[in-house]
């Protein structure tokens, strides 16, 4: 088979790969439908991640199960399946709670911007539709494996409710996926912070009410003024960056929320700031499986369509095209077709 492999900061080649093989009885193979470049994935491709030997790259899958190891059941070759970026047994006590990404057997998915896939855990990770839906909902469902479910974790996380104010803090694919959530679980006013008018757009669209283009302490004292000086109930920060993390725990208000799901690179949090403002702060890798049927539903039935921030798509083999598009921020997000 084919597929990415990232060599060095700003190459990724796509090669000529040994198809994935079934390791273990709780395995299954995917033929990829369609896949994508994810944000996370530009940390190694501008060097802020380092690679030490040549790797597979991807982790946002959808498609066909081709074979399932012996302790499978459930599924079937030739079912369309949409599975997370962090595989789960979803019997464990930590999946049981809901925080699938912390299964104790847990296994990260690495190999995704490929022709085939194999997924450890298959049974607890994937969930397989009645039927193949119309491609037209592929980005949409494609988008669930990881951006929807995150945006929807930083929503859940900060805790926002029906008529309450949030502020996104992110304009990327998972910032704009937050705003779709935060509209679906209720927000009354919906704060984007953004400086890119394409993105703004999307924004407005996804449900956002307010644009902010102010970043720092400008940011912060744009979201005071708009919220009375108080802050907002609920931030998402969705970005990672030390300055983002700062501009969340400051725009919101004491007794808010902070959900923070943007990777962190080089964020710290002062111990007594945190504890003076009174701001809750919980992330992490998104438990994606607990919201997948729920998502699926949403997008199959019209309500959600996170698809909308794929506004690159390219063939499998053009994917170093899409790494570099998303780096120069020419595109939101790129959905490689195999």
């Amino acid at each position: 088979m084919r597929g990415a492999v990232i060599h060095a900061p700003g190459d990724v080649r796509f090669e000529t790969l040994d198809d994935p093989k079934i390791l273990k009885p709780t395995d299954a193979i995917i033929r990829t439908a369609v896949t994508c470049v994810c944000g996370s994935d530009l940390w190694p491709w501008r060097g802020l991640d380092e690679t030490v030997d040549p790797h597979p790259m991807g982790h946002e899958y959808v498609g066909f199960v081709e074979e399932v190891g012996a302790e499978v059941t459930g599924l079937t070759a030739g079912q369309f399946v949409v599975g997370s970026f962090a595989t789960s047994d979803n019997t464990c006590a930590n999946c049981r709670n809901g925080f699938q990404a912390n299964c104790l057997n847990r296994a990260f998915m690495s190999t995704c911007q490929a022709e085939y896939i194999r997924v450890p855990n298959a049974q607890g990770t994937l969930v397989a539709l009645d039927e193949t839906p119309d491609e037209a909902l592929w980005p949409s469902l494609l988008a669930l494996s990881d951006v929807m479910g995150t945006g929807w974790w930083a929503a859940d996380a900060a805790e926002v409710r029906p008529g309450s104010t949030a502020v996104v803090v992110g304009d990327g694919a998972v910032g704009l996926s937050g705003v779709i959530a935060a509209k679906e679980l209720g927000a009354e006013r919906i704060i984007a912070m953004s400086r890119h008018e394409p993105r703004q757009k999307l924004a407005l669209a996804f449900g956002a009410t307010d644009i902010v283009t102010e970043r720092g302490e400008e940011g912060v004292a744009r979201i005071k003024e708009m919220t009375g000086g108080i802050g907002a109930d609920s931030v998402l920060e969705c970005v990672g960056t030390a300055q983002a993390m700062s501009q969340a725990l400051r725009s919101a208000r004491p007794g808010g929320n902070v959900g923070f799901v943007g990777v962190p690179h080089d964020v710290t949090v002062d111990g007594e700031e945190l504890f003076s403002s009174h701001v809750g702060l919980r992330g992490g890798p998104a438990p994606v499986r607990r919201y997948l049927p729920d998502l699926i539903d949403r997008v199959l039935t019209g309500r959600i369509d996170p698809g909308r921030v794929f506004d690159l798509t390219l063939p499998l083999e053009r994917v170093a095209d899409g790494y570099r598009a998303m780096d120069e921020r020419r595109a939101i997000k790129t959905l490689l077709k195999p």
